[in-house]
């Protein structure tokens, strides 16, 4: 029997992921962090110009020919049917997809939200995550197995009243994680994380206007760094998560333990 040691079952060498949203953000650290573990990567991202320049960040630290980068919206089936043939034939297997992509391109009371934003907010979200898996389990993971991570959010666990289409959108997802963790198992396990408050571009409308207030209420006292959720990802998809499927862990420094989700 092979000894199976705290380094070997992070070790993700030779596996070949995607990782969707990722020219910047939580979803370029998750790309850095899996290439840190020994995985090869494809990023995908809508803007050639910023890709490009993430790509070469990323490259820069691990081996070039580890790092894909494809330009395409993730709302589109050619987009991900591209993204998906080429990680396969660049790497020779499909074994992570992390569906990180996210859009809120609307806020406040739902009785005023344009239904067309909510429509795209609801495609972006959880449809194309759904069309990546499809992609993904038939060109690889149907056959060989592999691991899946949505980025879901603390929104879609509780209101906050502030975004509630998109947290709608990251509930809808949630359960998606669930469906696809009953329907895949047991040899690809599905799981998502629900981060409250990152400081990235995508969430600086949340905490902007007086970060020292929103942060004061979280148990931890500070906001998340795309690097916390980066770090959960990647346990997610290596062997020391063998176990776990079906699952929406929080990674909210302890928000959701106060019963309410504030100024989050």
């Amino acid at each position: 029997m092979t000894d199976v040691t705290a380094d070997s079952v992070h070790d993700l060498a030779g596996r070949g992921a995607i990782v969707t949203g990722a020219s910047r953000g939580i979803g370029f650290a998750i790309a850095r962090e899996l290439l840190a573990m020994g995985a090869s990567v494809t990023i995908t991202a809508r803007k050639p110009d910023e890709l490009a320049a993430a790509a070469e960040q990323l490259a820069a630290g691990a081996d070039p020919s580890r790092v894909l980068a494809l330009p395409g919206n993730a709302g589109s089936a050619e987009a991900r049917e591209e993204a998906v043939a080429r990680t396969v034939e660049t790497f020779g297997n499909l074994t992570i997809l992390v569906n990180n992509t996210g859009i809120n391109p609307t806020y406040g009371p739902l009785m005023d939200a344009d239904l067309d934003a909510v429509r795209k907010t609801f495609d972006t979200n959880v449809v194309a995550a759904l069309g990546f898996v499809q992609l993904a389990y038939a060109a690889w993971m149907r056959e060989h197995g592999g691991a899946i991570v949505n980025l879901a959010s603390v929104a879609g666990i509780r209101s906050s009243g502030v975004i509630p289409a998109y947290g709608a959108s990251k509930a809808a997802l949630i359960r998606l994680t669930e469906e696809l963790a009953w329907q895949l198992g047991p040899s690809i396990r599905v799981n998502a994380v629900a981060p409250a408050v990152v400081k990235t571009k995508f969430a600086t409308a949340l905490y902007a206007h007086d970060e020292e207030k929103v942060a004061d209420a979280y148990p931890m006292k500070r906001l998340g760094t795309p690097e916390d959720v980066a770090r959960l990802v990647a346990f997610l998809v290596s062997d020391a998560a063998s176990w776990i499927t079906g699952e929406t862990v929080r990674v909210d420094g302890g928000i959701l333990a106060t019963g309410s989700l504030g100024s989050a």
